[in-house]
């Protein structure tokens, strides 16, 4: 709530800054400049609105809570009733407030394909990759949406060296398409034996799910391989040649399936990633073409840029983006990921007070 209060100060701020400017007759002489205001005043004025009502039912609950302490138990009673009415319009009012920051990417309602892959730290870091995904397959239960792997790596002591999975659900990419970065753990992995912690690392990427006709593959530009799945230290898993790897050979791009008995269904998921991996790849050419700035934003995917710290011993979690830090490590990672999600959306969504203003 504090991101957002300080959002609407400034939104406020710059609301009386325009209605002072606008009044000026002066200033009304540059037409194109004052229609240009005039808009944004329209645009923010909603908003200071709804500012104001939510100030007022603050007010009135701290009075309500004051009637809390009377002798009189009708008027406790009548008091605690308003407190529970004031407190159900004020969430509305808020979700109302919040709704005015986000601008809408046309794939957040997407399916994701999370990817997951251990980085520096050896088995620990595989560890971590493992407790990762149980973190997001975890959140994915708490909406109702579904988690199908469709690639692992996994090792010896429980850890994946990769895990690749598809995540469907309504509005799967617009929570979790922040989630994109390295994540660092600090921790005492279980084989070290004199106690010392470590720090290792994992990156994650979340790519909205494409569909073919998004994404036009040519045949001739696939090499097809089939050979016998493995498991943990090479040993064989499969008598047959089920595992599939799929390389786009214009990109270079591979993907290999093997989790799947069935050499057609391990194909039909390597396309599947293969073509997500490819939509990607499209989209971060495109943002290679706009401005710095907007390249700085949250979300845009920067594998190379260290997000958020699971530090065990303290038992926090910091996100470094936004500079948040919440003493719940286990929450978070049973899943308890909404007021991370929330508070990166808030902040580094574009505001409605416009690009030349932000």
């Amino acid at each position: 709530m504090e991101i957002l209060e300080n959002r609407l100060i400034e939104i406020e701020e710059r609301y009386r800054q325009l209605e002072k400017k606008l009044s000026d007759h002066e200033f009304i002489k540059d037409v194109k400049e004052y229609q240009q205001l005039l808009r944004e005043h329209s645009r923010l004025k909603r908003i200071v609105e709804l500012y104001a009502e939510l100030k007022k039912i603050n007010k009135e609950i701290e009075n309500n809570r004051l009637l809390l302490k009377e002798d009189d138990s009708e008027i406790r009673e009548l008091a605690e009733q308003e407190i529970e009415e004031l407190i159900k319009e004020k969430e509305r009012i808020k979700r109302e407030l919040e709704s005015h920051f986000i601008e809408k990417d046309p794939r957040d309602e997407k399916n994701i394909i999370l990817e997951i892959r251990a980085g520096a730290g050896g088995e620990e870091a595989a560890l971590f990759v493992s407790d990762l995904f149980r973190m997001y397959s975890k959140y994915a239960e708490k909406r109702s949406w579904k988690v199908e792997i469709m690639s692992a790596h996994p090792t010896g002591l429980g850890g994946f060296k990769e895990i690749i999975a598809l995540i469907e659900g309504k509005g799967a990419y617009s929570r979790l398409k922040y989630e994109s970065g390295v994540h660092r753990v600090q921790r005492i992995p279980v084989t070290e034996s004199q106690g010392r912690i470590h720090t290792s690392t994992v990156t994650v990427a979340i790519l909205p799910e494409a569909e073919e006709v998004e994404v036009g593959i040519d045949p001739k530009d696939l090499r097809i391989d089939v050979f016998r799945a493995s498991g943990p230290g090479g040993q064989s898993v499969n008598t047959t040649d089920s595992a599939v790897r799929v390389t786009h050979l214009p990109t270079g791009i591979s993907v290999v399936c093997q989790d799947e008995k069935s050499q057609h269904k391990n194909r039909a998921k390597a396309m599947k990633i293969l073509r997500s991996r490819l939509l990607d790849m499209r989209r971060r050419e495109q943002e290679e073409q706009i401005s710095e700035e907007r390249r700085k934003q949250v979300g845009t995917g920067d594998r190379s840029e260290r997000i958020r710290t699971y530090n065990f011993p303290q038992g926090r979690v910091t996100d470094h983006r936004i500079g948040l830090t919440l003493h719940k490590l286990e929450d978070v990672l049973d899943g308890d990921l909404d007021e991370i999600i929330d508070a990166l959306a808030l902040t580094n969504k574009r505001s409605v007070m416009g690009g030349e203003n932000s």
